[in-house]
């Protein structure tokens, strides 16, 4: 059976890549587009589609820009890498890190991290320190060990990291023969709406892609910086991942925006969890919640009519559900407890 091609390899020509980057793999990419007809029939777009990032190795579309960030490191002859986190990032830098043999350490924003992503950290043999703020204290904490300790620092902050995670967009235009018409995104620290913007408008330089799609992103409302205009000091959300108050990649967000005439806009932690439940019990794809306003975002445009002309979008669904289980578990209600009999079965399903 012929092993699929390193992520690296396959977009060798398409990355910063040479002779001496290390062929690191965990499996990532090749992530599936799945049709979604519930939302078709909700909004009345033509074709919906999901781009299921939660396949990926450590379950977030985070291992993309992670391969390449580490693999680099390796090349630079790094013995540690470090980030700052909300989950998700310091996952997978505890995952690619293990792989490759390097000392990993993860700042995370104490109290604000679900603990599905924390178990993976630890899992991997990362060391994890939680400061007492939020994670933008935990990145400005990042930057300045990075600064003055020999160590790589694998945030968005990271070029390499952008670099890896705009290969979403090529499978995209792979799959379609064309970019779609519009693409949905959940946006914290803005680094993935920065690289599908970048994937999209190298697949069109190069022909492979007739045109680029309008970028729509969307921030939790009580998170959301780039829609309000300022930094938020104090950024609220039960969407962790997207609990971010000042985006590192927030200037290539708004150029995404602007040059593809889309909106960077704010949905309600209402709105996410609605979506969230909405996915899971209609679609069958179970993401984490910060994923969820991506479809929350479609939802609510394609209500107000402003999709129009709209015939083919992809929602990207950036992490998997497994990595919240405790809000996962409050959709569930009281599980009932009953005799082991068929009587008392049918009863406890009627």
């Amino acid at each position: 059976m012929p092993m699929p091609v390193p992520l690296i390899e396959r977009y060798a020509a398409r990355l910063p890549v040479t002779a001496k980057t290390p062929r690191l793999t965990l499996g990532e990419g090749g992530t599936p587009l799945v049709r979604a007809p519930g939302l078709e029939r909700e909004t009345g777009i033509a074709e919906v589609w999901l781009k299921i990032e939660g396949a990926n190795p450590t379950g977030s579309f985070k291992d993309r820009g992670m391969v390449m960030a580490v693999a680099k490191a390796v090349e630079s002859k790094a013995t540690a890498v470090l980030c700052a986190s909300t989950g998700n990032t310091a996952a997978s830098a505890a995952a690619y890190a293990a792989r490759a043999s390097l000392r990993c350490a993860v700042i995370l924003p104490a109290g604000y991290v679900a603990v599905g992503k924390l178990v993976q950290a630890i899992a991997f043999g990362a060391h994890v320190v939680a400061v007492k703020g939020t994670f933008d204290d935990a990145l400005r904490v990042v930057r300045e060990v990075g600064a003055s300790e020999d160590v790589t620092i694998v945030n968005s902050i990271n070029p390499y990291r952008i670099d890896g995670q705009k290969t979403a967009a090529f499978e995209i235009v792979e799959t379609f023969g064309d970019a779609p018409d519009a693409l949905f995104i959940p946006v914290g620290n803005a680094g993935n709406i920065t690289a599908y913007w970048r994937g999209f408008t190298e697949a069109a330089a190069d022909g492979l892609a007739k045109k680029r799609p309008v970028m729509y992103g969307f921030q939790a409302e009580g998170a959301a910086p780039i829609v309000r205009g300022a930094p938020v000091e104090h950024p609220e959300t039960l969407a962790t991942a997207i609990r971010i108050g000042t985006p590192a990649s927030w200037q290539t967000a708004l150029a995404a925006r602007d040059e593809s005439g889309g909106a960077i806009e704010a949905v309600s932690d209402e709105q996410i969890v609605e979506a969230y439940a909405f996915l899971a019990r209609v679609e069958g794809v179970f993401c984490e919640p910060a994923s969820a306003a991506s479809v929350a975002g479609l939802r609510a445009l394609a209500q107000a009519g402003r999709l129009r002309g709209r015939d083919r979008v992809v929602c990207v669904l950036t992490g998997n559900g497994l990595k919240d289980p405790e809000r996962a578990r409050t959709l569930a209600g009281e599980v009932l407890e009953v005799e082991p009999s068929g009587v008392a079965v049918r009863e406890a399903i009627a």
